[in-house]
């Protein structure tokens, strides 16, 4: 079995801090880092949870597409709120982007997620 490593960096999701990549491919897996809510522009986007759930799948997205994969070859997601209190407003959009088989998935409510926004999303997916 190979131990090569790709790293995935694309423009078409808001760009990572210099001490990571926004996903690496490894043995026929994609591993996604956290996506944070952010626009085009880099910044994180208003309105509410929800309009922030969407922006953290659109990113992931991005970023699976540039890698060969896709939403669909999802196998694992973790989800990060600042707030359990948002957790089934998340989930109406988080089921909007998923077919029939979904990813396994994790979602936990963490004290703080960087950029003091209130969620935050990574994902396992395979090529």
């Amino acid at each position: 079995m190979s131990s090569s490593r790709e790293a995935v960096n694309t423009a078409e999701a808001p760009p990572p801090r210099p001490f990571y990549n926004q996903a690496v491919v490894a043995n026929g897996f994609v591993f996604c880092s956290g996506q944070l809510p952010k626009d085009s522009t880099g910044r994180i986007v208003s309105g509410t949870v929800q309009d922030r759930a969407n922006q953290c799948i659109k990113n992931l997205k991005a970023v699976l597409e540039s890698a060969g994969s896709s939403l669909e070859k999802m196998v694992e997601v973790n989800v990060f709120l600042a707030d359990m209190g948002d957790f089934e407003k998340m989930n109406e959009t988080y089921l909007q982007w998923f077919g029939e088989i979904k990813p396994a998935r994790t979602c936990v409510a963490v004290k703080s997620i960087p950029e003091y926004t209130d969620v935050e999303m990574k994902c396992v997916a395979l090529l």
